[in-house]
């Protein structure tokens, strides 16, 4: 790889913010880093003069960057001040914006006295916030009884903070009607001191039209910058409360998406106003006594705002360039140049530099126009700051980046070709195969950085490709070789089993891939590696066995995979939870819950009792059909029973489940089978009979029970 050693003048990678709010109780840190060849030296301007940093016991430098680092504990506010940074080499220098320097302020309310409010019921009432300013500007909010106050029809807080009371009610009356401000940079709140507000009854409340409380007067403007928030508010008083509509140039208000409507109607809110927000914004209040209008005239203005940024010019001598520095504002920004900090106009002249507006032309150049050169564009709303510099060198092409590649594809994919270049004059790049002709058609596309790309590339685009590069100082070159694959392919994909325990599986997996690539195959159950064979084959396979199994096709370019379902299918698993109830003279329910079919569904339960003259010897009672789970069984009297349960499916039964708890019958009494549609079994002392309803009721899926 060619490394290129490129003399340049500097340019500003980072810097603090224009407006630079810090917390003077730490260390207060105002960022400029730079880059350049030779690396920059750093210098700072405070409020236009320049700053000794090394003769400042508070301020210290970071090395290689100007970074300052102020620890100012005692004297903090000594340091708020506009700053700027000056990044030098012997090509020119750099100049950052003005930052201006602010330390964060949470200040208390003054110690206060507030004279309690009285007012009768049904009177405006406003109560004054007037928040420390900052800096940041507080978020305001009240509070009453340890309760945030949210607004409502007749309470609403205004943009200013005070609260604004429409008409008072008897329950406004409080004692402690508290302003809050938030300040965010450091989430501190302060609190005004409370105060009282007792509220007068009257025996009448009279009506009234109603009359501004915010803003006051017929008419009132605003202006707002662009993309800043605009609020408008319309807050009235009377009896009964008014209603607030708006209307825009003599229109009803269209609320759109870029408008929030607040405060029961009484605020509107444009988070991010536009030029389109300016007109005449006129609100009405209405009771049933009269109306009150009032026009607001929204002007919208903007800082500058970029259209086009200066971009970094490198250039070889006698070529020409331009700078050019775009903007819009309103009012339209006026468009200053500087070379290396100083103005144009006083800089020294050079007869083949031309300043027209927002452009700055160099024609035919030499080494001298090498520097930074600044464009400022302001109006009384703010201003944009850039540096670009212009390089004057005479650089033969050089290809950057790693030669004579060997790049392998598959046919059919896209390809990129890189070659990345430098050179002053800008080089001419031409790319060709094996040396001869340019490359032609519409899957062939040379970007503006070298980067030959070729798309669905073809076998027969195989071979070496040549990328040259050259100007009036010489040429250079670079290859890259290219090997186009045939695609990878399953041509036989696993299939998914169903088998019965203890069997063998073998699963496939068939591959066509390029003769010339080397291929490996792997396994892969439930995403864990299995083993590597192009066939899968396990022998007398278990429950453990199932899952998913992958098989991963690779290659040095690509990667193929298919899969393939493992069941096991098993006798069933043991019933489980036996549970008896509705217990009676001789008979009682038996209920379980089946245990896992394992892939064959179950076809039967029997349920066992253990023999009276066998113990440890379980009887089968009957066979029921495998969708029941709970049966009534007609027992013998006075007689102790505990049962099992057997599952059947076409595998063949489950070992028993654990006995139901004992269960003992009492006098015997004639039964009738035929109320129920589920078997019943009869029992005596000698023998067992069955009271079996047609079959052909119920599924073929049958059980298996076990009574003792």
């Amino acid at each position: 790889m060619v490394q290129i050693v490129l003399l340049q003048p500097p340019t500003i990678i980072k810097q603090s913010l224009k407006e630079h709010i810090v917390d003077p109780k730490d260390t207060m840190v105002i960022e400029c880093e730079a880059k350049g060849n030779p690396h920059p030296i750093f210098s700072w301007r405070r409020n236009g003069k320049y700053f000794n940093v090394a003769r400042d016991s508070q301020t210290s430098m970071r090395r290689r960057s100007g970074t300052l680092d102020i620890y100012a504990r005692n004297n903090p506010g000594d340091y708020e001040a506009e700053y700027q940074c000056i990044a030098s080499n012997e090509y020119g220098s750099a100049y950052s914006n003005k930052i201006r320097l602010q330390l964060s302020r949470a200040p208390v309310w003054p110690r206060e006295i507030l004279e309690p409010v009285v007012v009768s019921v049904g009177l405006p009432l406003v109560l004054s916030c007037d928040p420390p300013p900052g800096p940041p500007k507080p978020e305001t909010y009240w509070m009453s009884s340890c309760k945030h106050l949210f607004s409502h029809l007749l309470v609403s807080m205004g943009v200013n903070g005070d609260l604004y009371f429409s008409n008072v009610l008897i329950n406004d009356s409080a004692t402690d009607y508290c302003c809050n401000a938030r300040f965010p940079y450091k989430n501190i709140i302060q609190q005004k001191m409370p105060v009282v507000v007792k509220v007068l009854t009257t025996r009448t409340v009279a009506e009234a039209a109603p009359t501004w409380l915010s803003p006051t007067g017929s008419s009132s403007s605003v202006m707002v910058l662009q993309g800043e928030e605009l609020f408008l508010e319309c807050i009235a008083a009377g009896v009964p409360t008014p209603h607030i509509s708006w209307m825009k140039d003599g229109e009803a208000l269209s609320v759109t998406s870029r408008m929030r409507v607040k405060n029961f109607n009484k605020m509107i809110k444009i988070p991010k106003a536009s030029f389109d927000d300016a007109g005449e914004y006129v609100c009405t209040a209405t009771n049933k006594i009269g109306y009150i209008e009032h026009t607001i005239t929204v002007r919208v203005k903007a800082a500058p705002f970029w259209l086009e940024r200066p971009s970094d010019l490198i250039l070889a001598p006698e070529e020409n360039g331009q700078l050019v520095c775009r903007s819009d504002g309103a009012p339209r920004p006026t468009i200053r140049w500087f070379i290396n900090g100083e103005p144009i106009e006083t800089a020294t002249p050079q007869p083949n530099r031309h300043v027209s507006g927002e452009t700055l032309t160099l024609r035919s150049v030499t080494v001298a126009n090498t520097g930074v050169y600044q464009c400022n564009a302001s109006n009384q709303y703010g201003y944009l700051f850039a540096n670009a510099f212009v390089n004057v060198l005479h650089a033969t092409p050089r290809i950057m980046g790693p030669r004579n590649e060997l790049i392998k594809v598959i046919e059919g994919s896209r390809i990129f070709l890189h070659c990345r270049y430098f050179g002053s004059p800008v080089p001419d790049l031409r790319w060709s195969k094996y040396g001869q002709g340019n490359l032609e058609g519409n899957r062939f596309k040379t970007h503006g950085n070298g980067t030959l790309e070729i798309k669905r590339i073809k076998v027969d685009d195989q071979g070496t490709y040549l990328c040259i590069v050259s100007n009036i100082a010489g040429r250079d070159e670079s290859q890259v070789r290219v090997e186009v694959k045939e695609p990878t392919m399953i041509i036989k994909r696993p299939q998914n089993m169903k088998v019965l325990r203890g069997t063998d599986v073998r699963f496939e997996c068939g591959v066509k891939h390029d003769v010339s690539t080397p291929v490996t195959t792997s396994w892969m159950k439930n995403k864990k590696i299995s083993l590597d064979e192009s066939n899968l084959v396990i022998t007398s396979v278990n429950r453990g066995d199932e899952g998913n199994y992958t098989c991963i096709i690779k290659t040095e370019m690509e990667q193929k995979s298919a899969s393939a379902q493992l069941m096991v299918m098993d006798r069933p698993d043991p019933p489980t939870d036996l549970e008896l109830s509705d217990p009676y003279e001789r008979s009682v329910r038996l209920t379980w819950v089946p245990g896992d079919n394992n892939h064959s569904p179950i076809t039967g339960n029997n349920p066992y009792d253990e023999d009276d003259w066998l113990p440890g010897k379980w009887r089968n009672l009957s066979t029921y059909p495998g969708n029941l789970n709970s049966v009534v069984l007609q027992l013998s009297p006075f007689t102790y029973y505990e049962f099992r349960v057997i599952a059947t499916n076409a595998i063949g039964p489950s070992r028993p489940s654990r006995p139901s708890m004992r269960f003992q019958t009492s006098g015997a009494r004639e039964i009738d089978a035929h109320k129920t549609n589920l078997p019943h079994a009869l029992f005596s002392d000698k023998c067992v009979v069955i009271l079996q309803p047609n079959l052909s009721d119920f599924t073929t899926r049958s059980i298996f029970l076990h009574s003792s």
